[in-house]
């Protein structure tokens, strides 16, 4: 098998007995490393282990046992624990191997899935781009001049380029939605909690969760229900008519302490998504939350998870100077947590009013197209965070809030590139996104675009 299918064909396939597991994670692992030169999808490479996996699954396969994922690669974020492995989490220095795996590999395994390696993301995710010292910079298979962004950008330039059929990436402000808008994806950053974090809290207080990242909505709405552990619910959604729905077109930047301008190109292109599910007979109206204030207390959050996160780098010198700078910040700014988090409820409310007349909102994943690699080379810290609002303002009041949304590709740019829209719903509405996605899918036919590789 050598052309590039899904996750659930690939899977089909290998249960079939049309392909076996040993030759295509062995594939999987040879783009991979033809690939690493120009794309540095991958942190870490788990190629004897993987193999290793592959010839226990072929085994089990062969005495007749089933599972969702039974021989499958994939891969997951340098954020995540596989025991035997380091958990660098983008930063320099020698990180011991983790003695268990976290919460999201042992549904993985349990679910029969070989994992081939760890992509890149930036320090401790900090960032909408893939770049650091540690690794150099991740690239954009669309274009390799530019960034996949972040981040979980490994695990998107991974899946875009088909190096794996899907990977997990954590959606702490967007970090699976900007890349995968970026890279011509669908993202998905389930309700908190929905997909468990431990044996670890919550990252960044709160605002981080893992999930899904693949070309399809079907292929990542069934890893989302592997690391969920919620069986068939997602996947069955994919084939349901999502019935009549009330869509707000939310065009409004949300506030911001730094200026913020919605690209053209963008627009355009969030607009005719909202015209196409209007001729397929939902309810599309212009309206954006009220968002007020809303996450004027992230900061605290963030830089107070960061801090927490440093406490296991083996020397703080390696850091870059903007994550020295932003963990003295989160000390700073620690006590502030218990404040910003009381003050989410007030701003669940204000927010939420949005769905007491919509069932979903239709929004701009980012603000502007893919970055060029190096955009943020030189800038201080708050240099950097005025640049990322601008270019990425719509995904992170949802992760205040703790709502599901869904990034589903929106087109190209005249210059190729990638760009977005995310569908959000209110607490535990997945399915109702998946299927509102896809059925734009089955319109849009997104998976069939890819970018030209050599």
């Amino acid at each position: 098998m050598t052309e590039f299918v899904g996750l659930q064909r690939t899977a089909e396939l290998i249960a079939a007995g049309q392909a076996s597991s040993v030759e295509v994670v062995t594939e999987a692992l040879d783009r991979i490393e033809k690939a690493q030169p120009t794309l540095n999808a991958f942190r870490r490479l788990r190629r004897e282990a993987a193999l290793a996996e592959a010839a226990a699954a072929d085994a089990r396969i062969e005495a007749g046992e089933r599972a969702p994922l039974l021989g499958v690669p994939v891969a997951v974020k340098d954020d995540t624990d596989i025991a035997g492995e380091p958990t660098a989490f983008g930063c320099a220095g020698d990180f011991p191997p983790k003695a268990v795996d976290g919460g999201v590999v042992r549904r993985l395994r349990a679910a029969g899935a070989v994992i081939v390696g760890k992509t890149n993301t930036p320090e401790f995710g900090q960032w909408p781009f893939t770049e650091g010292h540690a690794f150099g910079a991740t690239r954009n298979p669309w274009d390799l001049g530019y960034t996949p962004g972040g981040s979980s950008g490994g695990s998107a330039a991974a899946v875009a380029a088909g190096l794996v059929p899907a990977a997990t990436g954590s959606d702490g402000l967007g970090s699976i939605r900007i890349p995968s808008a970026w890279t011509g994806l669908v993202g998905i950053k389930p309700t908190r909690g929905l997909v468990s974090s431990a044996p670890q809290p919550p990252a960044w207080h709160g605002l981080a969760c893992h999930g899904p990242l693949a070309r399809t909505v079907g292929d990542a709405a069934l890893l989302l229900d592997v690391i969920a552990g919620t069986e068939t619910r997602m996947r069955s959604a994919v084939g349901r008519a999502p019935g009549r729905l009330r869509i707000a077109l939310a065009l409004r930047v949300p506030f911001t302490l730094a200026p913020a301008r919605l690209d053209p190109e963008i627009r355009t292109a969030v607009i005719r998504l909202g015209r196409i599910l209007a001729r397929l007979g939902h309810e599309v109206r212009l309206a954006s939350p009220n968002y007020g204030l809303v996450g004027l207390g992230v900061f605290a959050r963030s830089l107070g998870g960061l801090r927490d996160a440093a406490t296991s780098v083996p020397d703080l010198r390696l850091l870059d100077k903007r994550t020295q700078g932003n963990r003295r910040m989160g000390a700073i700014a620690s006590p502030l947590v218990t404040l910003s988090l009381m003050h989410e409820r007030i701003e669940r409310r204000r927010v939420g009013r949005i769905f007491d007349t919509a069932d979903v909102v239709l929004a701009p994943t980012t603000a502007t197209p893919p970055t060029p690699i190096g955009h943020y080379d030189g800038l201080s810290s708050i240099g950097t965070t005025r640049a990322m609002i601008a270019a990425c303002p719509y995904a992170w009041p949802w992760n205040i809030l703790g709502l599901p949304g869904i990034n589903v590709p929106a087109g190209l740019t005249s210059t190729g590139l990638p760009i977005g829209a995310q569908l959000v719903g209110a607490e535990n509405t997945e399915p109702m996104l998946i299927s509102l996605a896809a059925q734009l899918e089955k319109e849009e036919r997104w998976q069939d675009r890819a970018p030209a590789l050599d």
